[in-house]
């Protein structure tokens, strides 16, 4: 009977495992959304989860790897998952040292939308992007931003063979 309960807590602890917070450095910043975090000698890549930020070829998009790099690149972080996403990195809030939420960090300065898509029950990240909106802070400014999910629907029907993000 232990030998197969064993097995059983094994694969529940190892399971429970990816669910839990760790911490590491963030080694590099891919793209937007995408961060590489280091720990215990391995990378993993973190999609930043309830955001979607312009994409490079749009307004605002070429202001939001720095800004990113500004916050996060060097520095320890706590990451939180919530799960993976399609292309296997990690959904997660990052926290810093000082417990500044960076996912809500760049919803409130203006520089990603909240994304109904993969947070659509967050209603802090609601929040602030409406003060974001109201106080016209980064792609708010732009009276008609136009959303990153729409500017890749556009992209895509402008070149049938280019890939889904």
């Amino acid at each position: 009977m232990k030998t197969r309960v064993l097995p059983l807590v094994l694969v529940f602890l190892l399971s429970a495992a990816d669910a839990l917070s760790f911490g590491g450095e963030v080694v590099g910043v891919l793209e937007g959304s995408t961060i590489e975090v280091g720990r215990l000698g391995k990378t993993a890549l973190i999609r930043l989860d309830g955001l979607d930020c312009p994409e490079k070829d749009q307004p605002y998009g070429d202001e939001v790897k720095p800004a990113i790099s500004a916050l996060v690149f060097a520095m320890e972080v706590t990451v939180e998952p919530h799960g993976k996403d399609k292309y296997g990195r990690i959904m997660a809030d990052v926290l810093l040292a000082d417990g500044t939420n960076v996912n809500h960090a760049l919803v409130k300065e203006g520089r990603c939308w909240w994304s109904r898509r993969s947070a659509p029950n967050n209603a802090e990240l609601e929040r602030l992007e409406l003060e974001a909106r109201e106080a016209k802070k980064g792609l708010w400014e732009d009276p008609e931003p136009i959303p990153p999910w729409e500017f890749r629907k556009a992209q895509r029907r402008r070149s049938p063979g280019a890939q889904k993000n």
